[in-house]
């Protein structure tokens, strides 16, 4: 048994110690805004925030978490950072398909919340996610102007 605190509540769950943490957010806590994509920790769309910090929850034990708190795309409007990133990416009209968006939309908080004015080269590594659909200038362009806001 484990307690974690996902988006600022304490959740009780019942699940192996090893089991990586976005199964645990999908499947037993029906959080599906985060997804699963290569499972190897590569491609981003399972990307949470867990104290404040871009993580890879596909490769993420949870008994690794301990008391970290972790925010997922249900959440991210909760942050005034993640609120501007969210309503950039609208205004931008990013998506495509949209199945990597979440995971983008966290790793670009995560980015502005360390660097609050990320050069072009902080945007070009800070972003590593994947885009099947090659969104990244529509990408970096949202990420520019969630900095400005």
């Amino acid at each position: 048994m484990f307690t974690l605190t996902i988006n600022g509540e304490a959740r009780d769950v019942d699940v192996d110690e090893g089991t990586p943490l976005l199964f645990v957010l999908r499947d037993t806590l029906q959080m599906t805004g985060t997804k699963y994509g290569c499972g190897i920790a590569q491609c981003g769309a399972c990307t949470v925030l867990m104290d404040g910090s871009a993580m890879r929850s596909c490769q993420l034990p949870v008994e690794s978490v301990g008391t970290s708190q972790i925010t997922t795309i249900e959440a991210v409007e909760a942050d005034e950072v993640g609120k501007r990133v969210v309503a950039a990416w609208i205004e931008g009209q990013v998506p495509q398909c949209g199945y990597c968006q979440s995971g983008q939309v966290m790793a670009a908080t995560a980015l502005l919340k360390e660097t609050p004015e990320p050069s072009d080269d902080d945007i070009l590594y800070g972003m590593s996610n994947i885009c099947r659909c090659g969104t990244y200038n529509g990408i970096a362009a949202a990420v520019r102007q969630a900095a400005k806001a």
